[in-house]
């Protein structure tokens, strides 16, 4: 009897203790996601690698939709949105969980085509949809496409939308143009319907600057667009205020990719697929300053927000390579997966 009684002692004692080992070995394994953290791409993965940004090791990766080329995070930092593009032909934008590090919903765009650039604004996922040549904006209240305009312009890409949402500017690639869109406030005309109440429109400027302008960004005091051009090499200046192209610099920057601006408005760099290369330039003479060979194809940029360093997905070389932004020279490469390309930060 006494056997028995310390025999079943004894069992209950191991799995107690093979229960607390697997628990904790569980919660050992399972890495939060950092209060700020590196979202990055991988188009052949599939996946969204969550990345800590002080020692540039993958926490976890998300599964993403077949052909994913843009993500942006929600303002709280909880929340991906990651455009499953394909072309212009697929119609999905993921919505992801940055805290369970999981997917939460596929919302189906349609009736717009190809979501492709991407910001956060006002609680809300705005996108371009290139298949439809236009704009919309998702909104995660309601789960519901809430907003959309056409803009005419081949091959909408990217988006810029200012922080209070009356503004937005996009690169549309196969036209050669920018288009500016602002909202107004329409007032009912003295022989109007007699409900008639103010209204919001939107209008449109295209500026024309040169075919293959894709990646483009707005200087941080608001005055000036950007825009590289991958077909002739050109960077096209638009001056804000007058909406009207200021000046296009012959930069020879063929393939070009992606622009951004350095926090400081200082410097702008300019990826490009064709070379490989990360071309600087100084904002306020206009001339260039630098050229790094980054790989065999440069994308997506990202900048630091602390001004120190840029990261910029090599897809051809499956790898993202840091630049110290003091020196200007590449520091280290880390992986997220194959054929990396769009990149943002998550930040609670």
């Amino acid at each position: 009897m006494k056997n028995l009684k310390f025999n079943t002692l004894r069992l209950i004692t191991v799995n107690l203790f093979l229960a607390t080992f697997i628990y904790t070995g569980t919660a050992c394994n399972a890495q939060p996601t950092p209060g700020r953290s590196l979202l990055a791409l991988s188009k052949t993965d599939h996946k969204l690698a969550i990345v800590d940004p002080i020692t540039l090791k993958v926490i976890a990766r998300i599964p993403v939709g077949e052909d994913p080329h843009e993500v942006i995070a929600s303002s709280d930092g909880k929340t991906a949105y990651v455009s499953i593009y394909g072309g212009g032909s697929l119609h999905e934008l993921d919505v992801l969980d940055l805290v369970a590090q999981k997917p939460i919903v596929s919302f189906d765009t349609r009736p717009l085509f190809g979501p492709h650039g991407l910001t956060f604004v006002n609680g809300k996922a705005w996108f371009t949809a290139e298949g439809s040549k236009s704009i919309g904006s998702y909104d995660p209240a309601t789960g519901k496409l809430d907003w959309s305009m056409g803009t005419g312009q081949d091959r909408t890409h990217m988006i810029y939308v200012s922080a209070d949402g009356k503004k937005i500017y996009t690169t549309n690639v196969s036209s050669g143009t920018v288009s500016i869109l602002e909202s107004v406030t329409v007032q009912p005309g003295r022989f109007g319907p007699p409900n008639a109440r103010p209204h919001e429109e939107w209008t449109q400027t295209i500026v024309p600057v040169s075919r293959g302008s894709e990646g483009f960004d707005v200087s941080p005091d608001g005055k000036e667009l950007w825009t590289a051009a991958s077909e002739d090499g050109t960077i096209s200046i638009i001056d804000l205020s007058a909406k009207k192209l200021d000046t296009k610099i012959d930069a020879k920057v063929n393939g070009a990719n992606r622009l951004k601006f350095t926090p400081d408005g200082k410097q702008v760099f300019i990826s490009s697929l064709q070379s490989g290369e990360l071309t600087i330039y100084d904002a306020k003479s206009r001339k260039e300053i630098k050229r790094l060979k980054i790989g065999h194809g440069a994308a997506g940029i990202l900048m630091d927000p602390d001004g120190s360093r840029a990261f910029v997905a090599c897809s051809a070389d499956n790898y993202i390579a840091v630049i110290d932004l003091k020196t200007l020279e590449i520091t280290t490469h880390f992986d997220v997966g194959g054929v990396p390309d769009g990149l943002a930060w998550a930040v609670r």
